[in-house]
């Protein structure tokens, strides 16, 4: 399968934004008041905890297809 660079390009920035944007979603929910009753985590955070992480998961895949396919744009100018 070929991508273009313009594509690879945009996999790329939509890697480097999960990172930018998922850990200070997760700092904020984590230091919400929602967040713990009596000290122990509630559903709220783990649901939101569990949608980060797998976000950052999507975000990690997205990133490295979109940087391999700009490595190969380049090798094959």
């Amino acid at each position: 399968m070929v991508i273009s660079r313009r594509v690879a390009v945009f996999l790329l920035a939509f890697g480097v934004w999960s990172y930018l944007l998922w850990p200070n979603f997760v700092r904020n929910i984590w230091n919400s008041d929602r967040s713990w009753a009596d000290g122990s985590p509630t559903s709220y955070l783990v649901v939101h905890l569990v949608i980060a992480v797998v976000s950052l998961v999507l975000g990690t895949i997205i990133g490295v297809l979109g940087w391999r396919a700009l490595r190969a744009a380049r090798k094959a100018s």
